[in-house]
C-alpha cells in the first residue's frame, strides 16, 4: 500500500530511454522486423531477426498501448526458437483461439487474458496443454472460455489443468464455479480470486486448499456454507469479501460473523469488508489489554468496530472499509495501520490503489478524488495523478471512469502543480484523454472534459506528438452543426490554435481530413440562422490559418463554394470587424497561389476588395482589412496587365488606391499577425512592371521589422531578402517611397545584427 508521503513524480526530466524510443517506433512501423506473407497476408518475422523474452514481452505490451492485439501479431510469435514469451498478458484483445495457440505453445509462466471477447472455450484447452510452466493464470471480465456445462467437468475431474497453478484469477459476473471440480487438483494454489462469480450448491467446503494465503470473493453472494468454509482456511494472510452491491453485503449478526472469521484466521494481515455492515453500528466495546497484579485492567482499548476487538493489540496491515454501512471508515478507533474509505485523501487514494480493477468501486472512488480536488487543497498531488492515469489507462471502455478521470485530470493540469509536470508526464496526461475522448466521441461530457483539460497545455507544442489523433478527434466534435454547445466552441477554439505555428505537412493533413468543409459547413449554418458568433468568426480564423503557405488547403476553400461564403457574410454581417478581419486574411492566403489568382479575377470580387481598400473599422489595428485586401490586389496585379481581364474596376484606378493606402498606414502600427515565411511578399520585389506591388511588399517588411525586430529582421536576411532590397534600390523604376521604405528595412536588419554582434550600425537612412 502508499505511504502517507508523496510518492510519485511530478517532474521527470529524464528522457525516454533509447529502448522504448526503439520499442515505440517498431509498433509503428512493424516493416521494420517483419514482412507481409504474400500468399497467407499474415505478418512474419523477418528471416535475420531473433527476439528474446524481454523484447517480445514488451513488444506486446507496447503494441497494446497503440493498436488491439489480434491473429496477424500473434502469428509472429509462431517460431518458437526465434521468439520467447515467459508471460502472455493480453487486455481488449481481438486474437481468437488459433492466435491464442501461438502464444500458448511458448508454454508461459503467467497468461492473463482480459476483455479477449474472441476467445472461446476451445482457448481453455490450449491452456490446459500448454500448462507445464504455467504458476499463474487469470482470466478477466469478457472473456468467455469457462464453459457452464457442468456435466463436461464432472466427466473427466477438473477444469483447469495446471499442476504448479499458484494464483488463480477469474473475474466473470454470473459465471457459476463449480469450486470442488475446479480446484481439486491445484493443490498448490497460494492466490484464488473469484471476483463477481456466484457459488453454485454447497460446495464451499474444500479441505485441500492447504497453503491458500490470499482469498477474494469480492461481489460473490454471502452464504454460511461460504463463511464457514473460509473460517477453515487457517493459513490465509489477505481475505476480501467486500461488495459493491450494499445490497449483497448485509449478513446477518455481522458481529458475530467477523469477529468469527478473525478469531479462526490467526495470520490475517490484510482484510477488506468495503460495502458490507460487518464493521457493525459503530458501538464501541472496551477490549482488556492487560491485567495488573490485583487482577484489574491496568490499561483499556477501544475499539469501534465490535468484529475487530480481538486485534486491537495486533493491528492489521490493511482495512478496507470503502462504502461500509453507518461510514465505519470515519470512526476513531480502528485496529489498521492502512485503511480504504472515504473519510480523507489517503483513504480515497488507498482505496483508488486497491480497487483498480473493479470498475464499479473504482467509478465512485474516482468521483470521490474528484470533489477533493474540486473543492480542497490535496497533499497528495501526484499519488492522485498516477491512480487516476492508472484507472484510465485500464478501463479505457469505461465511460463514467473516464468522465470521473478526466475531471480530476482538469483540476491537476491547472492547480498550483501545473508547472512542476514534466514532459513526459504530460504526454501520458494527453495520452490518456484523447484514448477516453476517442472511445467516447459520442458523450458530450467526455469531450468536454478533455477539450477543457487540453486547453490547460501549451497548443499546440505540448500535443505534437500526438498532432493527428487530437485533430481527428476535434473534428469530429465540430462535425454536427446541429449540436451548437460548448463542446463545439471549445472543439473549434482548439482547432484553430493546432491550426496555428504549425508546418505544412500538419496543415495539409487538417485539409486531408476535411477541416475545410467541416469551417464551411459550420458557416453555413450560422448564414442561414443569420446568426454572427464566436464558431463564426472562428471558423474563417482557423481556415485563414489552415489556408497558411498551404495552396492545396486554398484550392479546397475555392472549391467548396467557399468565395460564395465570403461574399454571404460580407452582405449580412456588414460590420463585424473581427469577421471581416479573418475572412480578407484567408483571402490573402489565396491569393500569394499564382495558380489560383484566376479564379479570383472576378467582377464583384475585385469590387469587393477596392471598397475594402478604404477600411478603417479594425479599431485598434488600423490598418488590418485595408492591408489584406491591399495584399489580395497586389498579388493579382503582379501577374501583369495582360492578366487583368475585367474592365471594371481598372487596373491603373485600383493600383492608384493601393499606393494611397499603403501611404496612410502607420508604419509602427501594432498587428496581431505572424508570417512564418517571407516568401510571397518576397516574390512581389520582382514585379518590376508594377511598382506599387513593390510598395504594398516593402511596406509590410518595413513596418514588421520596425515593430517586431526579434522576430523579423533575422527571417528578412536568411531568405534572401537583403539582396533583392538592395537591388530594388539600384533600379531606376521604384519610385522614392518604395526605395525609403527599403532602405528602412536595410536599416532594421543593420541595427538587430549590430546589436546581436556588437559591431557599429549603418548609417540612418535620411528622410528625403
Amino acid at each position: 500500500m502508499s505511504s502517507n508521503r508523496e510518492v510519485f513524480s511530478l517532474h521527470d526530466s529524464s528522457p525516454e530511454t533509447l529502448f522504448n524510443l526503439c520499442m515505440d517506433y517498431i509498433v509503428t512501423n512493424l516493416n521494420t522486423i517483419t514482412t507481409l506473407d504474400p500468399v497467407s497476408r499474415w505478418r512474419r518475422l523477418k528471416e535475420d531477426i531473433i527476439l528474446p523474452a524481454e523484447i517480445c514481452e514488451k513488444f506486446l505490451r507496447a503494441f497494446q498501448k497503440k493498436c488491439r492485439v489480434n491473429d496477424h501479431i500473434a502469428n509472429l510469435f509462431r517460431d518458437k526458437y526465434r521468439t520467447r514469451l515467459d508471460t502472455v498478458r493480453l487486455r481488449n484483445s481481438r486474437i481468437t483461439d488459433e492466435g491464442l495457440r501461438c502464444l500458448m505453445e511458448h508454454k508461459p509462466y503467467e497468461v492473463e487474458l482480459v476483455q479477449c471477447e474472441y476467445l472461446s472455450q476451445s482457448s481453455l484447452e490450449t491452456i490446459n496443454n500448454n500448462s507445464q510452466n504455467l504458476i499463474s493464470l487469470k482470466f478477466g471480465p469478457i472473456t468467455y472460455v469457462l464453459s457452464q456445462d457442468e456435466n463436461l467437468y464432472r466427466q473427466r475431474g477438473y477444469i483447469i489443468h495446471a499442476p504448479n497453478l499458484r494464483r488463480l484469477t477469474i473475474h466473470r459476473r454470473g459465471l457459476a464455479i463449480f469450486p470442488l471440480l475446479l480446484l481439486k487438483p491445484l493443490k498448490h494454489l497460494t492466490h484464488l480470486d473469484l471476483s463477481e462469480c456466484t457459488s453454485a450448491g454447497s460446495i464451499w467446503a474444500l479441505n485441500e486448499l492447504n497453503n491458500l494465503k490470499a482469498l477474494i470473493l469480492h461481489s460473490v453472494p454471502w452464504s454460511k456454507d461460504i463463511t464457514d468454509w473460509i473460517a477453515s482456511l487457517h493459513t490465509l494472510r489477505h481475505l476480501d469479501i467486500s461488495q459493491s452491491n450494499e445490497r449483497q453485503g448485509k449478513y446477518f449478526n455481522p458481529n458475530e460473523v467477523l469477529s468469527k472469521l478473525v478469531l479462526s484466521l490467526p495470520v490475517l494481515e490484510s482484510l477488506d469488508i468495503s460495502g458490507t455492515n460487518l464493521a457493525g453500528t459503530g458501538a464501541a466495546p472496551v477490549s482488556i489489554v492487560s491485567k495488573g497484579a490485583s487482577g484489574r485492567p491496568e490499561t483499556q482499548a477501544l475499539c469501534d468496530i465490535p468484529g475487530l476487538v480481538s486485534r486491537v493489540n495486533r493491528p492489521l496491515e490493511f482495512l478496507g472499509l470503502y462504502g461500509t454501512h453507518h461510514g465505519a471508515c470515519k470512526r476513531h478507533d480502528i485496529p489498521a495501520k492502512i485503511i480504504s474509505g472515504d473519510a480523507n485523501e489517503e483513504q480515497i487514494l488507498t482505496a483508488a490503489a486497491a480497487y483498480m480493477e473493479r470498475p464499479a468501486m473504482l467509478t465512485r472512488v474516482l468521483n470521490d478524488l474528484y470533489y477533493l480536488f474540486r473543492y480542497e487543497n490535496n497533499a497528495y498531488v501526484g499519488r492522485a495523478l498516477c491512480v487516476v492515469l492508472d484507472a484510465m489507462d485500464q478501463h479505457v471502455s469505461e465511460k463514467h471512469i473516464q468522465i470521473s478521470g478526466s475531471a480530476t485530470l482538469f483540476y491537476i493540469v491547472k492547480g498550483k502543480e501545473k508547472d512542476r509536470i514534466g514532459i513526459k508526464l504530460k504526454r501520458r496526461i494527453i495520452t490518456a484523454l484523447l484514448d477516453g475522448m476517442e472511445a467516447h466521441l459520442g458523450d458530450d461530457t467526455m469531450m468536454r472534459n478533455g477539450c477543457l483539460t487540453l486547453c490547460q497545455f501549451k497548443i499546440p507544442t505540448d500535443v505534437l506528438f500526438e498532432y493527428e489523433r487530437v485533430v481527428q478527434i476535434l473534428l469530429n466534435g465540430v462535425a454536427d452543426v446541429n449540436q451548437e454547445g460548448f463542446v463545439q466552441r471549445i472543439a473549434i477554439y482548439l482547432l484553430n490554435s493546432l491550426a496555428c505555428q504549425v508546418d505544412g505537412k500538419q496543415k495539409r493533413f487538417l485539409g486531408n481530413h476535411g477541416a475545410i468543409g467541416k469551417m464551411l459547413n459550420l458557416i453555413s449554418d450560422r448564414l442561414e440562422r443569420r446568426v454572427c458568433d464566436d464558431v463564426l468568426e472562428v471558423a474563417w480564423s482557423t481556415m485563414w490559418n489552415v489556408t497558411d503557405e498551404t495552396p492545396q488547403n486554398c484550392q479546397r476553400f475555392l472549391e467548396n463554394r467557399g468565395m460564395e461564403y465570403f461574399l454571404a457574410c460580407l452582405k449580412i454581417f456588414p460590420d463585424k470587424e473581427e469577421l471581416l478581419r479573418n475572412m480578407m486574411g484567408l483571402l490573402g492566403n489565396v491569393a500569394e497561389v499564382a495558380e489560383l489568382r484566376p479564379q479570383l479575377m472576378n467582377k464583384l470580387f475585385l469590387s469587393v476588395f477596392y471598397e475594402l481598400l478604404d477600411s478603417c473599422s479594425d479599431g485598434i489595428e488600423v490598418t488590418m482589412v485595408s492591408y489584406n485586401a491591399a495584399g489580395v490586389l497586389a498579388h493579382m496585379a503582379s501577374d501583369g496587365p495582360e492578366a487583368w481581364t475585367v474592365d471594371e474596376p481598372a487596373r491603373e484606378m485600383v493600383l492608384q488606391r493601393v499606393a494611397a493606402a499603403v501611404e496612410r498606414w502607420d508604419l509602427h502600427a501594432e498587428r496581431n499577425i505572424n508570417y512564418r515565411s517571407f516568401e510571397p511578399i518576397l516574390s512581389l520585389l520582382h514585379a518590376h512592371h508594377t511598382p506599387q506591388c513593390q510598395h504594398w511588399a516593402v511596406w509590410a517588411l518595413a513596418n514588421l521589422t520596425t515593430v517586431y525586430p526579434d522576430k523579423y529582421c533575422n527571417l528578412v536576411e536568411s531568405e534572401g531578402g537583403l539582396r533583392l532590397l538592395n537591388e530594388l534600390l539600384a533600379r531606376p523604376t521604384p519610385y522614392d517611397l518604395i526605395k525609403k521604405l527599403a532602405s528602412i528595412v536595410i536599416n532594421n536588419c543593420a541595427k538587430y545584427a549590430a546589436r546581436d554582434t556588437g559591431t557599429p550600425p549603418l548609417a540612418e537612412t535620411p528622410d528625403n
